[in-house]
């Protein structure tokens, strides 16, 4: 009996490993205007980087460490970020093992480890914010602020930690009562929009999401909207230097 047993345990692993590569292959792939955001222009020079892009604008000091949602090509994220670029929030989007940020919660070390900038804040989409959330609990001396798209925090956060909270009204992959639920877990000042007519998948370009609701605005207006939060809530520079210039 043991040795049958033994001759099962890797036909057991084997079949575990195909189907997580069977998961982690079916993801959201960047649609066509989304690699069109890649492209530089006069506002925004964006390039590959170590850990995946990086949206270069007007910004000096500080930037953005972005993680993307769960099972979504990265690049998807790159209207988006362009239009935060644009804005005065320069943008580190972080490239996350099969597409799980939960596998690579602290790849920020790496990104502040580039340096370039003195001051930095976090945040993703979905899985991506709750992952970034998790980070900022661990080192909120080093970050300025917090920037939850469509997503909640699951640690609780000091009070020198500003957060911001962006969703859609028509958000149907957002668990709303885990995000009423967490609000306790946030000591520090927040500010939270709800973008009407909103959803789950339209901060990105990856197409409609299972179980989301549909859309009352496009994409790039819900876009719009969520960069116009995002800069009107950003953080002025209070934390400790991390990395970068001095």
């Amino acid at each position: 009996m043991k040795r049958i047993g033994k001759r099962w345990i890797p036909a057991a692993l084997l079949a575990l490993a195909a189907a997580f590569w069977l998961y982690t292959a079916d993801y959201y792939r960047a649609d066509e205007a989304a690699k069109a955001a890649l492209v530089s222009d006069g506002a925004v020079a964006v390039s590959r980087t170590d850990y995946g892009w990086l949206f270069d604008g007007p910004s000096g000091e500080r930037a953005l460490i972005f993680y993307p949602g769960a099972k979504v090509e990265e690049t998807a994220y790159a209207p988006f970020l362009h239009t935060l670029a644009a804005q005065g929030v320069d943008v580190c989007l972080v490239r996350m093992p099969f597409h799980l940020a939960v596998f690579g919660i602290n790849r920020a070390d790496a990104v502040i480890r580039c340096g370039g900038y003195s001051h930095w804040s976090i945040g993703g989409h979905s899985l991506g914010g709750a992952m970034a959330a998790r980070y900022a609990a661990d080192h909120e001396e080093a970050l300025d602020g917090l920037v939850l798209c469509a997503a909640y925090s699951p640690s609780a956060l000091g009070e020198a930690l500003p957060v911001t909270v962006v969703y859609g009204t028509e958000d149907g992959v957002l668990n709303r009562e885990r995000l009423k639920k967490s609000r306790p877990l946030l000591s520090g000042p927040v500010e939270e929009c709800v973008i009407a007519g909103g959803n789950h998948a339209q901060f990105g370009n990856y197409g409609e999401q299972k179980g989301d609701g549909r859309a009352r605005i496009s994409a790039a207006e819900q876009q719009q909207a969520a960069v116009k939060a995002i800069v009107d809530a950003w953080p002025t520079a209070t934390a400790a230097p991390a990395g970068g210039n001095p």
